[in-house]
């Protein structure tokens, strides 16, 4: 029997398994650089317009470290600078794809049972990596297709697709090497988030520095060195090729000297007795979850600091420029452009924050489909106690990011200011604002884990469609009924003078209805459900 054998087989079982998600995230990584695009022609109608805001941009080494180097003054450069940002999303949904069906797929056993099917020792992998593959590369095809579109050049529009779609190969093949590495799906997870951050660390650091060099051996610092419509330079492609193949001949290699279930690294061993610490399902929770919200607070964090450092420089970089002003304005609602940005910036956090809860409160489908929450119930815990542990993280935990987020960009921007006492509280609260929105999304996810849990993923939809609207709504003229489909749209712009509060009680309590439903339906329905 080949390695290889049933591979296809198991490309059939992703595609279906991810039928909605894959194509979605595809579609909105994709549009997202065409929108980009689309605006700097509405907004820049001069070459003098282009030249200043590129000179603004490059001079400030806040934007520098989140965007990446501007290497021109046309759109097409604006653009690839402007979707800097995206290549980390590309390889963070590249990596977790990979390790989704190959990892996790082990760890809960289903592997073993396709294992005892007729099934080569390769074709878990090969199919993870396969689809993935395709995923990049056809978001990196209708990315340059949609650039093509807005009358950007060929050649830049097909570096820049490249460039992304090779960032998300690199990152797939990480996943699938860091999944031959620990026994858990969280293990596997945490490394490459690490190898995504040190990747991010060096960027940045070559980025804002006189020598460059650290960005060199960084792969999210070689998508913008391909100089997408400044004078492409196509040798550049060959480095993340290379690296996926000596990543993925390192993933095959352990791959068939480990036993199935274990890893190349030993496992931590816990004590022999739980604490009293573990005596409840809120104990359990928070060991469950304590993990993932440390490393989104720290992350939330460095953003901050990043927006808040940036924020006095965009506002003068669209100086001069009416028709921008007028935009930025609209978009932050506040006095000045730098609190236009600060307001747009903090709305884009609190869309994030709202991915953290919805992953919290997925943690419980997770635990049900891994037969994880069937012993638990088993014994004295009750189905509403289990769930409400689960739930007190999905509701605070997007609290502590958007406090921290809040926090961290005060700071830096009070500093820039010289106004710390005045700027500090102003833009905490401009953080949580953002949380009654971001809690709609984690009930609506508590109510399909209730309600119909193998729907429960399209959470992530809801998300999506909430940062189209968000990101496109204005630029592409949308109806108001449309826009206001979702919550953020009803949270005040809280740097104003005067803002309502109504919005933001009735999107708590539309929150704690949705998970209220949720929790009703799960009480009622029978345990597993898969």
């Amino acid at each position: 029997m080949s390695p290889l054998t049933g591979t296809r087989h198991l490309v059939r079982l992703i595609l279906r398994r991810d039928r909605v998600l894959l194509p979605l995230w595809v579609l909105v990584l994709a549009v997202l650089p065409v929108s980009y695009a689309k605006s700097f022609f509405a907004l820049f109608s001069t070459a003098a317009e282009r030249a200043a805001y590129a000179s603004g941009t490059a001079r400030n080494p806040s934007i520098v470290a989140l965007l990446g180097p501007v290497y021109g003054e046309s759109v097409g450069a604006l653009t690839a600078q402007r979707g800097g940002f995206l290549l980390v999303i590309v390889a963070l949904a590249s990596l977790l794809t990979v390790i989704r069906h190959t990892r996790t797929e082990e760890e809960a056993g289903r592997r073993e049972l396709l294992g005892g099917t007729v099934l080569g020792r390769h074709a878990g992998l090969t199919a993870a990596l396969l689809v993935t593959y395709a995923a990049d590369l056809l978001l990196g095809l209708v990315t340059a297709v949609g650039l093509l579109g807005t009358g950007l050049p060929a050649a830049g529009s097909l570096a820049y697709g490249l460039g992304t779609a090779l960032v998300g190969v690199v990152f797939a093949t990480v996943g699938g090497l860091a999944a031959q590495l620990t026994e858990t799906a969280g293990g596997a997870r945490g490394i490459g988030i690490a190898v995504l951050g040190a990747a991010f660390g060096l960027r940045l650091v070559g980025d804002t520095a006189r020598n460059d060099w650290p960005s060199w051996l960084s792969p999210l610092g070689w998508a913008p060195r391909l100089r997408a419509y400044e004078g492409e330079r196509w040798w550049v492609l060959a480095l993340p090729l290379a690296v996926t193949v000596l990543l993925a001949a390192a993933a095959y290699r352990i791959s068939v000297r480990r036993d199935l279930g274990a890893g190349l690294l030993p496992p931590r061993l816990g004590p022999a007795t739980a604490g009293p610490a573990l005596s409840g399902p809120f104990g359990l929770a928070w060991r469950l979850h304590r993990g993932q919200l440390l490393w989104w607070s720290v992350g939330f964090g460095l953003l901050g600091l990043i927006l808040g450092g940036a924020a006095e420089a965009a506002g003068k970089s669209v100086e001069g420029n009416p028709q921008l002003e007028q935009i930025m304005a609209r978009l932050g609602g506040a006095s000045g452009l730098a609190e236009a940005y600060l307001g747009a910036t903090l709305s884009l956090a609190g869309l994030a924050a709202a991915g953290y809860g919805i992953q919290a409160a997925l943690r419980m489908r997770a635990e049900e489909t891994g037969g994880l929450a069937e012993p638990v119930l088993a014994t004295g815990v009750h189905r509403t106690g289990w769930l409400l542990s689960h739930l007190l993280f999905a509701l605070l935990g997007p609290v502590l990011v958007l406090a921290v987020t809040g926090f961290t960009t005060g700071l830096t921007y009070g500093l820039s200011v010289r106004n710390v006492p005045g700027e500090l509280p102003r833009l905490v609260g401009a953080g949580l604002a953002q949380v009654p929105a971001a809690w709609v999304l984690a009930g609506f996810a508590v109510l399909l884990y209730g309600l119909l849990p193998r729907l429960a993923s399209m959470a992530w939809a809801v998300l999506a469609v909430c940062v189209l609207l968000g990101q496109l709504g204005a630029v592409l003229e949308l109806s108001q009924w449309l826009l206001d489909l979702s919550p953020f749209t009803h949270t005040p712009q809280v740097l104003r003078d005067q803002w309502p509060v109504a919005p933001l009680w009735a999107l708590s309590a539309l929150a704690l209805l949705l998970a209220a439903a949720g929790l009703t339906a799960f009480r009622r329905r029978d345990l597993p459900t898969t």
